[in-house]
């Protein structure tokens, strides 16, 4: 392909990507006019925008460099009081003195702004924490990287600017459905985009031998900071746009069961996998809420709640799940058009 065409073609992609999320948006909001879909289903699908950002960025570090990082939930909590402690103690009040306030401008400025602002601040605690704790390896690793989620967690608790122990509330709610998704959109290129390129090579190269990489001249530190940088971001990204769609924030939100999750979601879906980090987070997203509304049964005259259990029944799926798939839904294999293509001509024969 040359390379007008290959540009021709690229730009094509982002103008039917960028009509596809426009077209998007506007039928989300047609639908929530017309009542057609309800504030909790609107809310389940915004989480999984949220989820898949926070998969995908830890796939960043996990899959495709091959680190084992814990504390993923840190970043996000980063993210997530900082970029609300920005809206709500400087841009908010500097809005109202101008009259600014509730204007789509003023909102889209705060959305912007606190996605900006979070996303640097958790790339600068990623390389805080990666500079020292990425020559280690495996389970020390892991070790380190929960530590740094514990210590932002208990110093959240500790800030009563930010709330404290009582949460942090009065946040601006800016974050919108083509925001949220715009930012899912740019993460999943760039993964992609790192996949198949020479410079992804030296990231892939970390994750399937070391040693080796080290051998052939690749800077596994750097390559490893790097990694955790940019996965960091885009957790403090997610962190953002969840403070700004929610509302409220209380530390409890970051504590180390939500990194498991945003873990599993990797490893289920298939550790290098992007797709595959997409799949599991909006499959187990979509899961953990529907296990909610299991109804009431009666065993031995007593009733029972099976919902209040959903997180045992959560893990028995996915305890089975993993020995039907053990190594995710995907592996590391990726679902685009050349999947499409080849079913394609299997249909056509």
């Amino acid at each position: 392909m040359s390379t007008a065409r290959f540009w021709a073609w690229r730009l094509f992609c982002v103008a039917l990507g960028a009509a596809a999320l426009l077209g998007a948006s506007a039928a989300v909001s047609w639908l929530r006019a017309a009542g057609w879909l309800d504030d909790y289903t609107y809310r389940v699908l915004m989480l999984c925008g949220i989820n898949i950002l926070l998969a995908v960025s830890l796939n960043l570090i996990n899959g495709i460099t091959g680190q084992f990082s814990i504390g993923h939930a840190g970043f996000q909590g980063v993210g997530a009081y900082a970029s609300a402690a920005l809206t709500v103690f400087v841009l908010a009040p500097w809005l109202g003195q101008r009259g600014w306030q509730g204007s789509t401008l003023a909102d889209t400025l705060l959305l912007v702004a606190a996605i900006v602002f979070g996303g640097i601040t958790a790339g600068i605690a990623g390389l805080v924490v990666g500079i020292p704790s990425l020559r280690l390896r495996g389970d020390y690793l892991a070790i380190a990287t929960l530590g740094f989620g514990e210590i932002i967690r208990v110093s959240i608790l500790n800030i009563e600017q930010v709330g404290g122990a009582r949460g942090f509330s009065g946040i601006p709610l800016v974050t919108t459905f083509l925001g949220l998704y715009v930012m899912v959109v740019l993460l999943l290129a760039l993964s992609r985009n790192l996949l198949v390129s020479s410079q992804g090579l030296a990231f892939l190269a970390v994750r399937d031998d070391e040693i080796a990489a080290e051998a052939v001249g690749v800077n596994t530190t750097r390559i490893k900071v790097i990694a955790f940088v940019l996965g960091a971001t885009f957790a403090g990204v997610a962190g953002a746009l969840y403070a700004h769609f929610d509302g409220y924030l209380n530390p409890d939100n970051f504590r180390l069961d939500q990194s498991i999750i945003i873990l599993t979601m990797v490893v289920l879906g298939g550790q290098g996998s992007v797709t595959g980090s997409v799949l599991s987070a909006v499959l187990l997203t979509a899961v953990l809420e529907w296990l909610r509304f299991l109804p009431t049964i009666t065993l031995g005259g007593r009733a029972f709640t099976p919902s209040e259990l959903r997180m045992v029944f959560f893990s028995v799926m996915l305890i089975l799940l993993m020995l039907w798939r053990p190594k995710g839904l995907l592996g590391q294999r990726e679902f685009g058009w050349h999947v499409l293509r080849q079913y394609w001509r299997l249909l056509k024969s």
